[in-house]
């Protein structure tokens, strides 16, 4: 299900979607403290979370898939956003440095068709950080938010889906552990809420953040004898260590 711009932009003004917004945001600057010179991406819908990385970069867009719309981002200087196929990018191989899913894998057809762009578009060693919505989260259970709607993911679920896509997942961190309310309380004890959250209910986080490399090649299982009972012998062999019958 893939929600509409309009309705994005709509939640991320609320007080909610502001508090959201601010906790996602500290947990990213922490995961990329510097991107110094890098070519950022943020795909879905990432402009809540990209500022951080504009003054230090050198690129960052916001790519928004067509069946969710588009909107001018940022507000000043160049216009840097882009309505694309998420299954594929207007971006040459190996073209970016790090990449930011937000709001996309939840939502899109094809989750592995598009990490399979995304590990196109990353250069070597480039990094990715995928958000989504947790499976044991109150977040992903009720739609006073967007993670709310889609498809949400567990650990395993997410960590299969990566390697599938030639990922290699390094870090994981879980995000909004206060609840999905606009009442005044939590929204003010909210960084308190995320602290004790990361400390003593770690399972039940709001959102899933995981950091993972792009791997170059994919390794094959290896078998102890051929299952065909044959015995392989090497062709390329000096004549002088070859022995004879």
């Amino acid at each position: 299900m893939q929600l509409d711009v309009v309705d994005l932009l709509d939640f991320y003004r609320t007080p909610l979607g502001q508090a959201a917004a601010a906790v996602l945001s500290r947990q990213l600057s922490m995961m990329w403290p510097d991107t110094k010179q890098d070519r950022v991406l943020g795909l879905g819908f990432p402009t809540p979370f990209l500022g951080p990385f504009l003054p230090a970069s050198d690129r960052v867009f916001a790519f928004m898939p067509a069946g969710q719309g588009i909107f001018a981002w940022p507000k000043e200087g160049n216009r840097s956003a882009v309505l694309v196929d998420e299954t594929a990018l207007p971006l040459p191989d190996s073209s970016i440095d790090r990449l930011l899913m937000v709001h996309t894998l939840e939502m899109v057809n094809d989750p592995l068709a598009t990490l399979q762009e995304a590990w196109r578009v990353l250069a070597p060693g480039g990094r990715i950080i995928v958000v989504v919505p947790s499976r044991g989260g109150l977040w992903a259970r009720l739609d006073a938010s967007p993670f709310g709607f889609g498809r949400p993911f567990s650990r395993g679920q997410l960590q299969k889906l990566l390697r599938e896509a030639l990922f290699s997942p390094e870090k994981w961190h879980g995000a909004l552990y206060m609840p999905p309310s606009n009442s005044k309380v939590l929204l003010r004890s909210a960084v308190a809420l995320e602290k004790a959250g990361q400390k003593f209910w770690p399972a039940f986080c709001g959102v899933i953040l995981a950091e993972a490399t792009k791997r170059l090649y994919q390794g094959l299982p290896v078998t102890s004898k051929s299952k065909s009972g044959r015995q392989l012998r090497p062709t390329m062999v000096p004549a002088s260590t070859r022995q004879t019958r």
